[in-house]
C-alpha cells in the first residue's frame, strides 16, 4: 500500500509496499511538485530541480545498499542526479516490489542541513521481476540524461538479467576488487564489454585506485635515456596484503598493465603457499620476464593493497632496479592553501634509484674533468682579460691583468708584482708562463743548433 507524501517541514519522504512501477512513478511525479512548492515562498514561483546523469545501483545485500545510498549522497553535492537503488533478491520466489522515495538533506560546513539537489529511489524487487531490470527502471528514468549502472558486487556475467540492464545504460560501472572469482569475472566482464552495444562505456573503481602506482612507475622511464630500459626489464615482484585468492587482483591488474602497453605474452603461471605467486612472460626476441607476488603483512593496509613494487632489468650495459613502498605511517604536513610552499624533500637522500645516482656520478665526474684540463683559462673566458705575463721578481712590461678580487696580485710601488700577494689560481698560471717560456727558449736553441 502506497503512502502519502509527508509534508512535514523535515526531508520529504513517500513510501510503499507491495506496489506497481506506475505507482512508484505517480508518486515520484507528486513527490517533484510538492518538494518544489516546499522549497520556495508562497510568494514566489516553484524552482526547477536540475539533473546531470541517473545513477542506478544495484545491491545483493543491505550493506550494499547503504554504502550505495551513503556514496550517492556525496557525489549529489556537486552533481544533481537520480539516484535508483535496486536491492536485487530473484531468489524470492514471492514476487513484490517495495519502493520508496526521498530527498535527503545534506549536512552543511556550518552545521545546518541544506536541502539535496536529488531523488533518491530505493526499490526491494522480490520474485522473478528483478531478472528484467532495464524494464523495471527503464519507465523511471530522466529522458535525454546519461544512465550509469554500478554493480556494487560480482555483476552476472553471461544472464540475461545483465544484458537486459545494459540496453538502457550508457556505462557499466563494476570494482573488480570484490569480484568472487577474479579469472572467471574477468573472462566475462571482457566478453560483456566486447558484445554490448558499441556507446556502452565502462569503468572500474579499483583501476583508478591504482593511479599513483601506474604514474609512478611511469615516471622512473619517462626520461628519453631511461626509455631504453623497457626493453630491459628482467623480473618484477609484487608485495601485497593478506592472502586471499581475491586479495592478487591489484597486483594482477598492475602487471597486466606493463604487459599490454610492452606487449608481453603470458607462457606459465604457477601458485604456491602462503600466497606467492610467479610467473613468466615472453617478451621482444624471445626474452623472458618473470614475475613474482607475494603477501606481505605491513600496518595500515587493508587485505588486497599494494605494499612494494619491484623492477629489476639492465639495458645498454647499464643495470637498474626501482623499489616503490607504499608508506602510510609517514607523517604528513597540511599545506598552506595560498602563498609560496617552501621546499622540503618528500623523501631522504640515498634512495635506491640506482640508474638516476650512476648518470648524476657520470655527468659530475665528466664537468670535473673539463674544469680540470680548462682551468688556465678558466677565469680569463668568464672575464675577457688577456693572460698575467708577470712573474714572481719580474718588473711588469704589461697593464695589470690580474683578476679584481682582493686577493689578487696587485703591483708594488717598485713595479714588480708581489708573489705573497698572489691568489693560488694566479700563481699556477704563472708556472705555467715559466714553462711556456721555457719551451719557446728550447726550440730556439734547436734551431740555433740545425743553423
Amino acid at each position: 500500500m502506497a503512502q502519502a507524501v509527508n509534508p512535514s517541514p523535515g526531508p520529504l519522504e513517500w513510501k510503499g509496499e507491495g506496489v506497481t512501477i506506475a505507482q512508484v512513478l505517480d508518486a515520484l511525479t507528486d513527490f517533484r511538485n510538492k518538494f518544489a512548492q516546499a522549497q520556495v515562498p508562497d510568494e514566489d514561483h516553484p524552482h526547477p530541480r536540475n539533473t546531470v546523469m541517473t545513477l542506478i545501483a544495484v545491491a545483493a545485500t543491505e550493506a550494499e545498499e547503504k554504502r550505495a545510498i551513503s556514496e550517492a549522497t556525496a557525489i549529489a553535492v556537486h552533481h544533481p542526479s537520480l539516484v535508483i537503488v535496486v536491492r536485487d533478491q530473484a531468489e524470492v520466489k514471492e514476487g513484490r516490489i517495495d519502493a520508496s522515495i526521498a530527498a535527503p538533506l545534506i549536512p552543511a560546513e556550518g552545521g545546518a542541513d541544506l536541502p539535496s539537489h536529488y531523488e533518491l529511489v530505493t526499490l526491494h524487487v522480490r520474485g522473478a521481476a528483478a531478472s528484467h531490470l532495464g524494464a523495471l527502471v527503464d519507465p523511471l528514468l530522466v529522458s535525454g540524461m546519461p544512465t550509469n549502472i554500478w554493480w556494487l558486487g560480482t555483476p552476472p556475467f553471461g544472464s540475461h538479467e545483465l544484458r537486459d540492464a545494459l540496453q538502457v545504460a550508457d556505462a557499466l560501472v563494476v570494482d573488480s576488487a570484490r569480484f568472487a572469482r577474479p579469472y572467471h569475472s574477468f573472462v566475462g566482464l571482457a566478453d560483456t564489454i566486447a558484445h554490448a552495444h558499441k556507446r556502452l562505456g565502462m569503468a572500474d573503481l579499483h583501476w583508478a585506485r591504482l593511479d599513483p602506482w601506474r604514474e609512478t612507475i611511469a615516471q622512473f622511464f619517462a626520461p628519453v635515456a631511461r626509455r631504453s630500459f623497457l626493453s630491459g626489464i628482467t623480473s618484477i615482484g609484487i608485495d601485497y596484503t593478506g592472502q586471499g585468492r581475491g586479495n592478487r587482483i591489484p597486483s594482477s591488474v598492475l602487471i597486466g598493465w606493463m604487459a599490454s602497453a610492452l606487449g608481453w605474452k603470458l607462457q606459465r603461471a604457477a601458485g604456491g603457499p602462503g600466497g606467492v605467486v610467479s610467473a613468466q612472460y615472453e617478451a621482444e626476441r624471445w626474452r623472458v620476464v618473470d614475475v613474482a607476488f607475494r603477501s606481505v603483512v605491513k600496518p595500515g593496509l587493508v587485505e588486497g593493497e599494494i605494499s612494494t613494487v619491484r623492477i629489476v632489468g639492465a639495458a645498454g650495459g647499464t643495470t637498474f632496479k626501482l623499489e616503490i613502498s607504499r608508506a602510510p605511517e609517514r607523517s604528513r604536513r597540511p599545506v598552506p592553501d595560498t602563498g609560496p610552499l617552501q621546499f622540503s624533500p618528500l623523501h631522504a637522500t640515498g634512495g635506491e634509484d640506482d640508474a638516476g645516482m650512476e648518470l648524476a656520478q657520470r655527468k659530475a665526474a665528466q664537468h670535473r674533468e673539463m674544469a680540470f684540463q680548462n682551468r688556465d683559462s678558466l677565469h680569463h673566458t668568464a672575464t675577457g682579460d688577456p693572460q698575467c705575463s708577470c712573474v714572481s721578481g719580474e718588473v711588469r712590461t704589461t697593464p695589470w691583468c690580474c683578476s679584481r678580487s682582493s686577493t689578487s696580485a696587485r703591483p708594488t710601488r717598485s713595479g714588480m708584482c708581489s708573489a705573497s700577494s698572489r691568489s693560488p689560481m694566479h700563481r699556477c698560471w704563472s708556472r705555467c708562463w715559466r714553462w711556456a717560456r721555457a719551451m719557446v727558449c728550447t726550440r730556439a736553441r734547436w734551431r740555433r743548433a740545425r743553423n
